[in-house]
């Protein structure tokens, strides 16, 4: 399994995504949004995504060079369309200008649509974090990439729809909780797929409904389906997903999730801002921050438990190791890389 130092793969990430279509200011704000995903172990949202962006250009559906375009805006709103470009580059924007808006208003709201794969939610909490804001988002697929069944269902009728929320004021940095409403993320499937492994067990079932640890089983014709969050109790994972494929399809004006969908291509998107300024205050939000993660570490713990995990620990956790030992990608996906790379005339990093 070859690693790289983050320099590295952000600089090959972003040649391959020039040679492929991105524009030369696109390439380097996709790549270190992938190689920033990369390094707080989300693989599933890093640069595994790059032979998919590079096929949707090359397909006509991703349109490099394709900037923000308000629709509609008021002194607390926005409603955007992404024109089917880069979703990070998208995002970026409209998240920086929902802060803006959230610092004369005390709340912005924004939506997203016909934005291209958008990545990892949890870079735009960060983003409204270091502003002393707190930030909510929620994505569904544009109806599309539609991945998990009901309970008792053996056929796919949403996406994964994660939802995240930020906030700032932690001792090590902001908390920020993100996740998908299913068991796993489908980009995690796929990374197994492509690299040969089996799936753990609880994360999909095949065409008939039955468990499996066969990534290639969610690919198939009829498709089978990943399991909602919440085990036992996965009909809250689904209520979560079906609420928030209303909120992200139904406010944006892009779409929910319909009969016979469209390959995958990108996401509706809800983000809202909070300025604490405006509200109960920043002072008071940091001290009863500060106050609550100290009484919640403090727990007393388990026999053989070092650490309680609060939102946020895990990736800085990674982060940390992979910054110090450089950033592991499985042989299969390395394959993948390679072979863009060798058709797209890119040199390839030892």
């Amino acid at each position: 399994m070859p690693v790289f130092t983050e320099d590295t793969l952000r600089g090959f990430a972003a040649d391959l995504l020039s040679a492929g279509g991105a524009t030369a200011d696109e390439a380097p704000v996709v790549a270190n949004s992938l190689v920033q995903a990369n390094l707080r172990g989300h693989d599933s949202h890093g640069v595994m995504r790059i032979p998919f962006y590079i096929g949707r250009v090359k397909e006509n559906l991703l349109q490099p060079g394709s900037t923000l375009e308000v629709v509609s805006e008021s002194a607390s709103a926005l409603v955007a369309d992404g024109g089917w470009g880069f979703g990070q580059v998208i995002s970026r924007d409209l998240i920086t200008r929902l802060v803006g808006k959230a610092a004369e208003t005390g709340i912005a709201g924004g939506t997203l649509r016909r934005a291209s794969h958008i990545g990892r939610l949890g870079e735009y909490a960060e983003m409204a974090a270091e502003e002393n804001m707190v930030a909510m988002i929620c994505a569904n697929t544009h109806g599309a990439a539609q991945r998990v069944a009901p309970v008792g269902g053996k056929r796919p009728r949403l996406g994964t729809n994660p939802l995240c929320i930020g906030m700032p004021g932690g001792k090590d940095g902001p908390f920020v909780l993100d996740f998908g409403t299913s068991a796993t993320a489908e980009g995690k499937v796929r990374v197994k797929k492509i690299a040969g492994d089996q799936v753990p067990d609880g994360w999909i079932l095949d065409p008939d409904g039955n468990p499996t640890n066969d990534p290639n089983q969610l690919y198939g014709d009829p498709p089978g389906t990943i399991l909602p969050m919440g085990g036992d109790q996965a009909y809250k994972g689904f209520g979560l997903s079906f609420m928030i494929e209303m909120i992200c399809g139904g406010l944006s004006g892009g779409q929910c999730a319909h009969p016979n969908p469209p390959p995958a291509i990108g996401n509706c998107a809800f983000f809202l801002v909070i300025s604490p300024g405006q509200l109960a205050g920043m002072d008071h939000l940091a001290a009863e921050v500060s106050a609550l993660e100290e009484y919640v570490r403090n727990v007393p713990r388990i026999d053989g438990i070092e650490q309680v995990y609060l939102p946020g620990d895990p990736e800085r956790s990674v982060l940390s190791q992979r910054q110090a030992n450089g950033i592991p990608i499985d042989d299969g996906n390395w394959s993948a890389l390679c072979d863009l790379a060798s058709e797209l005339g890119v040199n390839i990093p030892a």
